[in-house]
């Protein structure tokens, strides 16, 4: 028997223009004892269905919309269908790149923006020991996402013929939907994944550790910006703040820089960074490894009358939600202030959130007022966002989770 979730009458307009949440306040009616990631048929409060959702009764998402193609069922063809789709673009988008899809590691599936809410899969091409050591991580945050795990990972498999998944559902995010954090092994491989491993991201060796890394085991949506500060780095005095394993300033030791320094507050990620400069051969002495932290590293730095050409600054996520963004603004705001007196004059900025509840015209505001106070004149030579294996849904602002913009100071 179907079951059925009702909106408050007038609630209906952003299911209709594409968003994919609906909140507990925009519901009427929640279907009697539904089970987590149960399918619920979502009606209008004058009863016009208006698409199929998966059920969460712990969150205050209370439904996230699969479809609004009320003709269709949910079921195992389905996710056959959105994963067929999201390799077709990804597929096309690397061609246009000039990228090789079976040997580029991609974020596969981008949750909501791609059809599947609660859903990521990242695609690693990685090699081990000389030969190939392809993975599938797949990362679920939601209940719907949950219910549908098998069959998900099933269609993944047999899309992509990479038969070692790991799972990777160890997000904060999880409790929000009443669910606990789970890692390890997926599909009939059993396969533990090699730190030893190592992926190739325009030309730079790094190594890759799945099930110990952060997200799903490194930071696939900052590819495009890591090429971008290789390409500017030529010549210049780097500093990369918050380097975890050091994608950036690999990318600016590759790029021709003269000096990088590199601070983080994990030892280990910065051991691993110090490794992957030996693995691409690249001249250890013009790089520098500072275990610190950040903020204090950069009040330092500007004692010393240190100066840069290039800054990174790419935080980790400073707002979780709405409630934390004028705490994090005020983070950000700082780490930018003293960015921008740290840059010589014609220098770089390139900065950075993470944050999905700081949106682009709010985080540029929040730069903005850091240039004006340190006061800097600066220019905006790029906007900066992930890149195209993370689309953006034009109905669900909510998925821009990264921007950024690239700065120079006159």
């Amino acid at each position: 028997m179907t079951q059925t979730l009702v909106l408050k009458a007038g609630r209906d307009k952003a299911v209709v223009h594409g968003h994919p949440w609906i909140f507990s306040g925009a519901v009427e009616r929640e279907p009697h004892k539904a089970a987590p990631g149960t399918t619920v048929l979502v009606e209008s409060a004058s009863g016009k269905a208006l698409g199929w959702a998966a059920y969460s009764p712990a969150s205050q998402i209370r439904a996230r919309v699969w479809t609004t193609e009320t003709t269709r069922p949910i079921d195992h063809a389905f996710f056959k269908r959105r994963v067929a789709e999201a390799l077709a673009w990804r597929q096309l988008q690397c061609t246009h790149a000039g990228l090789d899809f079976e040997q580029t590691s991609l974020r596969l599936l981008h949750g909501e923006s791609d059809g599947l809410p609660g859903v990521i899969c990242d695609a690693y091409r990685a090699q081990r020991d000389g030969r190939r050591d392809d993975w599938l991580v797949v990362q679920i945050t939601s209940a719907g996402g949950e219910r549908w795990r098998d069959a998900i990972v099933q269609a993944l498999i047999e899309a992509t013929g990479i038969e070692q998944a790991y799972e990777r559902s160890d997000s904060d995010v999880r409790a929000l939907e009443g669910m606990a954090a789970r890692t390890g092994p997926l599909g009939a491989s059993g396969a533990q994944p090699d730190p030893a491993a190592w992926l190739t991201e325009n030309g730079v060796r790094m190594h890759l550790d799945i099930a110990g890394g952060h997200k799903t085991g490194f930071y696939l949506d900052q590819r495009d910006n890591r090429a971008l500060v290789g390409a500017h780095a030529q010549g210049r005095r780097v500093l990369n703040c918050f380097c975890y394993t050091g994608g950036f300033s690999l990318a600016a030791l590759r790029g021709g820089a003269t000096e990088v320094v590199s601070i983080d507050s994990s030892a280990d990620a910065l051991a691993i960074a110090q490794s992957n400069v030996a693995l691409n051969g690249l001249d250890a002495g013009r790089a520098q490894w500072w275990c610190d932290d950040v903020f204090q590293a950069l009040r330092r730095l500007k004692a010393e009358g240190r100066e840069f050409d290039l800054i990174v600054l790419d935080p980790p996520k400073l707002a979780p939600s709405a409630a934390h963004a004028e705490r994090a603004a005020r983070a950000y705001k700082d780490i930018n202030l003293l960015g921008f007196r740290l840059l010589a004059p014609g220098g770089l900025l390139f900065t950075y959130s993470c944050s999905g509840a700081i949106s682009s015209e709010f985080f540029q505001k929040i730069v903005a007022g850091a240039a004006a106070d340190a006061p800097a004149d600066a220019f905006i030579e790029r906007r900066l966002a992930a890149g195209f294996d993370h689309p953006l849904k034009l109905g669900f602002p909510e998925g821009e989770y990264l921007k950024g913009l690239m700065l120079r100071k006159r």
